[in-house]
């Protein structure tokens, strides 16, 4: 059985499009609407697609992990986004600290200011994605989202 609105594989007798959240059988329409979750159908896709960034890798593992939510694309792609992220974000704090720890005492102050710079940068991506998981847009970041979009396949 596969979704009307957007054909992703789901599991006969699902009310749910376990991708895009949407009842089954239901095509989209020229307005996007959100469907109410049944209960025990879990989160709906956008939810879990911003619950994705929310711990980094830890969250991003979980929904690879978890099994309604493993199987959909869309919570696939956001999830690996997350975790490579969190890789680069690591990589990026890492650099600058041992950046600081070559670089003489008076030049500390610049130090400090390219950590604010680089927080700030990765707080705001991490809010950006987050909003558009939870409006059910895959963007996709220059680097990173190519080689999520290559491990979100469904299993």
């Amino acid at each position: 059985m596969q979704c009307a609105n957007c054909g992703v594989d789901m599991v006969a007798g699902a009310a749910f499009c376990p991708s895009c959240g949407r009842p089954a059988g239901q095509p989209s329409e020229s307005s996007p609407t959100r469907s109410p979750a049944s209960a025990g159908a879990g989160l709906q896709a956008n939810v879990a697609g911003l619950l994705c960034y929310l711990a980094g890798f830890v969250t991003g593992i979980v929904f690879l992990v978890v099994d309604p939510y493993k199987r959909s694309p869309f919570i696939r792609f956001h999830a690996f986004q997350a975790i490579f992220l969190s890789i680069a974000w690591f990589a990026a704090y890492f650099a600058v600290g041992i950046l600081s720890a070559i670089l003489p005492y008076t030049l500390w102050g610049l130090i400090w200011v390219l950590r604010s710079v680089l927080g700030l940068g990765f707080l705001l991506l991490w809010l950006l994605l987050m909003y558009k998981a939870y409006n059910h847009e895959q963007f996709k970041l220059p680097v990173i989202g190519e080689l999520a979009a290559k491990q979100a396949p469904a299993p």
